[in-house]
């Protein structure tokens, strides 16, 4: 009897931990509640009663009886996704109190766009809008950066037991691994070199001139490789070399693997230049930004504004960030190609950037090249490996799935786009930001234009874009099979 029980889904343990993900978004609603009343704004009241109603439904769930307090595979896929879903539904209810957002799809759209650091927006000018909604908009790039569940992981004990099953279904990677041999260690590592970046690189932007809210958000939006803006001209607005140049540092580094940092910590650097994706990343980022500095010379007098604008926008649309010193839209067709083409590589497995990933890339190209070297020897043993280490069939069965799932979802999503007479670079494009939660597009989605003018049906569809997309595919798939629901 005990076994039958135990082969069932654990519907208390996920409530809980749903139950406690709400409270500690309610807490992380706080600074945004004391910045509104710092500034005296009317979104106050918004933010006060938005914690009360996230504490109230949280603590009732998480008093729901449990089962079983063990996490296995099944529960932590519904805890990562309903996770998000629910957090992103409660997250979008200081838009619609407020009025900044009064239509609560939009509202949906804005905080999922935030949580899962996409960037993309619908509102039409942000400078309007109170401080303490900006602020909300933008941490929500912070805490999905790394990931929430993640966070939580970190400074919540509900999570112990079954903890790493909820780390592999939230982090961006086709392979997890612990750092340290506890996962809770771990999570704090990793939020350690988090929170570290963010520090270093808020008070970079305060010597650059920026106060310190707007060194915040632009900080939150660049290691969360987010995106949004205190100005409707996003980064162009403040027109500095130096804010442009500190920025594109870090937007790098964001899409850095944050196990890296760790290496750089125990001082084992020689193990973070032998890294194969840290090295094809790097590699990648320069080249393109070099000929995208090269196909700039004849649009800008000045060649390091070349210079500048193309390693900055690589930067930004590569690590999925999607903040913008230019009008890329407006700049030769070869260089919008080049950031159509980067749309699709994103940041490193374990960083805050989104799209396919370094890694996976480098691993599809290591299967073509087995397969000519098989071409040549049929009777070769050709194994693939990585850093050393031999993959194994589930791996590479994990990432040639995951690229056909991803080109599908962009089809699928630009064909539905299309429906309502979006022009097909449009709708290619939102498909692709969607997806690869990296914001901007071009056409009618351009870095100077919204996502205001789409109907409520395609916002709904690019909003499970970019949850599909941030969760990895996989895990909200899973999902909907039935075999997650029947007993083991």
């Amino acid at each position: 009897m005990e076994r039958r029980e135990g082969s069932l889904m654990n519907y208390g343990m996920v409530n809980r931990v749903l139950g406690n993900l709400l409270m500690f978004e309610a807490a992380a609603l706080l600074p945004s509640l004391g910045i509104s009343f710092f500034y005296g704004q009317h979104d106050f009241n918004a933010f006060l009663m938005t914690i009360v109603l996230i504490l109230t439904f949280g603590y009732a769930m998480s008093k729901l009886p449990v089962r079983s307090k063990r996490i296995k595979t099944k529960e932590a896929i519904t805890i990562v996704t309903m996770g998000w879903i629910v957090v992103s539904a409660f997250g979008a209810l200081p838009f619609v109190l407020s009025g900044a957002l009064p239509n609560y799809v939009d509202a949906f759209f804005e905080t999922v766009s935030g949580l899962t650091t996409t960037g993309a927006t619908v509102i039409d000018d942000i400078e309007v809008l109170p401080y303490g909604i900006l602020f909300w908009r933008s941490l929500l790039h912070w805490l999905g950066g790394m990931g929430i569940l993640v966070l939580a992981l970190a400074i919540m004990p509900t999570l112990g037991v079954g903890a790493f099953q909820i780390f592999k279904a939230e982090s961006p990677g086709p392979i997890s691994d612990k750092l340290v041999p506890k996962m809770k260690d771990t999570a704090k590592i990793l939020y350690i070199a988090y929170l570290g970046i963010t520090v270093i690189e808020t008070l970079l932007l305060m010597v650059g001139g920026m106060n310190l809210y707007e060194a915040l958000i632009h900080t939150f939006g660049t290691v969360g490789t987010g995106g949004f803006s205190t100005r409707n001209a996003s980064i162009a607005a403040f027109n500095s070399r130096y804010i442009y140049t500190v920025i594109t540092f870090f937007m790098v580094a964001s899409g850095v693997n944050f196990a890296l940092y760790y290496e750089l910590y125990r001082g084992r650097i020689g193990n973070i230049f032998k890294n194969i994706e840290f090295k094809v990343y790097i590699s990648i980022f320069l080249a393109i930004s070099t000929l995208m500095s090269i196909s700039l010379l004849g649009y800008y007098d000045s060649i390091i504004d070349a210079i500048q604008h193309g390693f900055f926008q690589v930067a930004s649309i590569m690590t999925t960030t999607g903040y913008a010193t230019a009008d890329f839209d407006l700049w030769p067709n070869f260089s919008k190609a080049l950031l159509f083409f980067v749309m699709f590589i994103g940041g490193s497995a374990g960083s805050t950037g989104g799209s396919i990933k370094v890694i996976r890339l480098v691993i599809l190209y290591k299967l073509v090249k087995r397969e000519f070297v098989k071409l040549m020897h049929p009777r070769a043993v050709v194994p693939v490996e990585l850093n050393g280490k031999m993959l194994s069939s589930d791996v590479i069965a994990n990432i040639t799935g995951f690229f056909f799932l991803y080109v599908l979802l962009f089809i699928s999503g630009t064909l539905f786009i299309s429906i309502e007479g979006v022009d097909f670079v449009s709708a290619a494009s939102a498909s692709a930001a969607s997806l690869g939660n990296i914001g901007p597009g071009f056409g009618r989605l351009g870095p100077t234009q919204t996502y205001a003018f789409l109907s409520s049906p395609s916002k709904i569809v690019l909003s499970v874009l970019m949850l599909f997309g941030r969760l990895e595919l996989f895990t909200i798939f899973l999902l909907f099979t039935p075999n997650h629901w029947r007993k083991d």
